[in-house]
């Protein structure tokens, strides 16, 4: 009897964990989403441009801050490098840094539907804690 209410508890434990993480991991896509959605509601070029380049230095700023904190372990610092690298690419891309063509007024809502894309790639490919996911939703939601 006892070992099975050991086994339920683990289990519990398991699944509550998971779904955590991925609450956490579904607030950076939502954050990334309603970029996308601003963009796409703006006609103006320049606008488009300037929310798609404060939505990357905000996850930037972010990741900077949940980096620096002591709650972050050595394997979570590696996966916000990554996360970091992404982002970086991604705003080289759109304004035409390191080696990238900038991208075109006609192609900023196209670009914002690809940086949701990349950023939901690079979440199955980039292992951040639940502790590191949270603190990042955290941080944005005060940098914004």
């Amino acid at each position: 009897m006892l070992a099975r209410t050991v086994f339920g508890v683990m289990v519990m434990m398991f699944v509550l964990v998971q779904a955590a993480n991925a609450g956490g991991k579904d607030d950076i896509q939502k954050y990334f989403n309603d970029t996308a959605t601003k963009v796409k509601a703006t006609t103006n070029p320049a606008e488009k441009r300037a929310i798609l380049n404060k939505s990357l230095q905000t996850m930037n700023k972010a990741l900077d801050k949940v980096q620096s904190s002591r709650l972050i372990s050595k394997e979570d610092r590696a996966g916000i490098d990554q996360f970091r690298t992404v982002l970086q690419e991604n705003q080289d891309e759109l304004n035409g840094r390191n080696g990238y063509e900038p991208v075109s007024d006609g192609q900023l809502n196209a670009f914002s539907d690809y940086v949701v894309q990349n950023m939901e790639q690079a979440d199955k490919t980039i292992t951040i804690s639940l502790v590191a996911a949270l603190l990042i939703v955290i941080i944005i939601i005060l940098l914004v």
